[in-house]
């Protein structure tokens, strides 16, 4: 039987001869995996799964059903090189439905000159009874790292305590344009964060932006969950910088060597391309999980205009995204349609004193701005008898249930009510709460981790960090939104339409 104990101490076991850097100190012999393992793009048949190697080599991979390995299936990954920071991927398909899946990943020479040790991760296949997903957002925000002395990001681990099938990260995975220094001093202490050059400063070269990411890999939680759950990504501004968009010129002299917006953007890209198993293609996706759950990722940064007041006909998703949206939804034979959009859809977020950066602009009449487009692609769902959808996102640093209604709503919008749920930060500092913008309708059901009055920002070490799980089943939707402890903060039963 395949117990959390065995699997751990075969899926780490390489890691103790590695170096938690980018690469092993001293090279050894033999090739070694670098960050542990990581399934993703999670669909029915098939995943990816990925590993880093300290130099070039063959990935390989097998899979089964048991961790015997009684009859393993062999799979050739990708040769790793440099240009791809010693990074590979393989696709395992023909996967058995409700299985868990054992893998092993090893590197070999050229030449059978030698190979690394395995290294074992596992995925569980879609069910057709019940699936639980998690989604949560923003690693290392505000220049909170991780640190054995803090515990390093244990909310990591009570992710991994819940124990779900799936792990929607739902953007900031990194935060490149805040530096992780030694110290960070706050009104309750001192924070401690492990270090070094390239994440003390803002990213601004390609190997900048790889080592945030390799960053994440040295905490033992989360490469414990990368392990066992595999993760469905997506990005947000913090891969790149502070509310970015495509085209902008940053006014922020940190920037010394490149201050080109999209410049920054396709070296982030690349690095998340590289170190998050993602399949070639644009960000925004459909993942199909089997009868009972198909996941919409959506991308909020490639095709936005620029921000300014939000009151005209500015962008977010742009008309191509929104009517393959729409036809995706349309065409989905599963119970559930979890939308995962990485800005939430009614909260005001500021770009100064007067540019808005996500879709509420402060004015609560008719739809404007990016508004109208939201309004649009609400409407066409409606039209197209799009049912069971619920919206899953991050980005505030607090945690939120939204309910949306057109009876709440400016007169002449029309949908079908619909909840949408925040959760985070999973490591970065809390603030807010955000305004609500009314124009489509939305109340605050419930919310949680923001600061006490006159208080900033806390750090995580206040407890308030979140997450959340969605258990899908034929019957319903059960919304469970919970701290780093893992304990119930909030829950919702949605029944399933007819």
């Amino acid at each position: 039987m395949l117990t959390r104990r065995t699997f751990l101490g075969g899926s780490l076991a390489t890691l103790a001869s590695a170096s938690c850097g980018r690469g092993p100190a001293i090279r050894s012999k033999l090739p070694a995996i670098t960050h542990g393992v990581q399934a993703g793009e999670p669909e029915v048949g098939r995943a990816l799964i990925w590993a880093r190697c300290d130099e070039p080599a063959r990935m390989v991979v097998e899979w089964d059903t048991t961790e015997r390995f009684a009859n393993p299936k062999r799979v050739a990954g990708d040769v790793v090189t440099p240009l791809r920071d010693h990074c590979g991927t393989a696709e395992l398909s023909g996967l058995p439905d409700a299985q868990t899946v054992v893998y092993r990943i090893r590197f070999e020479r050229e030449a059978a000159r030698g190979a690394s040790a395995w290294t074992t991760g596992k995925l569980r296949t879609p069910k057709s009874d019940r699936v639980r997903v998690a989604w949560t957002g923003d690693t290392c925000g505000q220049g909170f790292g991780h640190h054995p002395d803090t515990g390093g990001m244990r909310g990591f681990a009570a992710i991994r305590s819940a124990d779900p099938d799936l792990f929607i990260n739902s953007g900031d995975m990194i935060y490149a344009d805040n530096p992780i220094l030694a110290e960070r001093v706050m009104p309750t202490g001192v924070w401690k964060n492990t270090t070094n050059e390239r994440v003390g400063r803002v990213a601004q070269e390609l190997d900048d932006f790889r080592a945030r990411f390799a960053y994440n890999f040295d905490d033992e939680h989360l490469r414990a969950l990368a392990a066992e759950v595999p993760v469905i990504a997506q990005w947000d501004d913090h891969e790149i910088h502070n509310n970015w968009f495509p085209g902008q010129q940053l006014a922020d002299d940190r920037y010394d060597r490149e201050r080109d917006a999209s410049k920054l953007a396709a070296m982030a890209r690349q690095a998340m391309f590289e170190w998050v198993p993602l399949r070639t293609g644009p960000i925004h996706r459909v993942l199909h999980h089997g009868p009972l759950l198909d996941v919409f990722v959506l991308d909020c940064r490639a095709f936005r205009s620029p921000n300014t007041a939000n009151l005209d006909d500015e962008l977010m998703f742009g008309a191509a995204q929104v009517a393959w949206l729409l036809d995706a939804l349309a065409a989905s034979k599963a119970r559930w349609k979890i939308i995962a959009c990485d800005q939430p859809i009614a909260l005001v977020i500021d770009d100064g004193p007067v540019n808005q950066e996500g879709f509420a602009n402060t004015d609560p009449g008719a739809p404007r701005g990016r508004e109208k487009e939201l309004a649009r692609l609400l409407a066409g769902m409606r039209e197209r008898k799009v049912a069971n959808t619920v919206w899953v996102t991050a980005d505030v640093h607090y945690a939120a249930a939204h309910h949306f209604d057109p009876k709440r709503a400016a007169p002449g919008v029309e949908f079908d009510p619909f909840w949408e749920f925040v959760a985070g930060p999973i490591h970065a500092g809390n603030f807010g709460p955000n305004e609500l913008d009314a124009s489509l309708g939305p109340a605050v059901k419930f919310q949680w981790g923001t600061p006490p009055p006159n208080v900033e920002m806390l750090s995580p070490a206040d407890g308030k960090q979140s997450f959340g799980t969605l258990d899908v089943t034929r019957d319903a939707l059960t919304v469970t939104l919970r701290d780093i402890d893992g304990h119930d903060l909030h829950r919702v039963d949605i029944p399933t339409a007819s």
